[in-house]
């Protein structure tokens, strides 16, 4: 089984804590993230506290771009580390990890570097670049959207 490892990173400038606080709380994808704002009517649910570790957001969506799942807090380290477990149902079953780590460049600037690492299983293994190259512009243009709404 290949695994599919992707990386993107983009500097803010707001202070590291703020961008924390902001990318802990799951319900703050959906005014940055592509995929939570693909489609607006998708179901969504949250159990836990949310921005805190064990707290799960859970999607279902009919479009088949969006499908369904759930995304899990599995560590925080203070002011600088989100990581979460992602569980995909559909549009096919698979597990992946995926974290958010800040780095202090300035008082007021930050480096926040979006991973995503997860198993692709045959015969998906086979168009894994291709599928690197799309997850990497879509997380791309999150940070994007992030950036612009931080800097507000």
């Amino acid at each position: 089984m290949a695994e599919m490892y992707v990386e993107r990173s983009i500097d803010v400038t707001r202070k590291r804590s703020d961008v924390f606080d902001f990318l802990k709380l799951m319900q703050n994808q959906e005014t940055f993230s592509v995929w939570n704002m693909k489609d607006p009517s998708k179901k969504t649910a949250f159990t836990g506290e949310d921005g805190t570790v064990g707290a799960v957001y859970s999607w279902d969506s009919r479009d088949k771009s969006v499908g369904a799942g759930s995304q899990e807090i599995s560590k925080l380290v203070k002011g600088s580390e989100i990581h979460y477990a992602l569980r995909f149902e559909r549009p096919m079953k698979n597990v992946a990890e995926g974290k958010f780590v800040m780095q202090e460049l300035a008082p007021d600037k930050t480096k926040v570097t979006w991973i995503f690492r997860g198993p692709t299983k045959f015969p998906m293994s086979l168009f894994k670049g291709i599928f690197q190259r799309m997850l990497g512009g879509d997380m791309a243009k999150s940070l994007e959207n992030l950036k612009k709404k931080l800097e507000l």
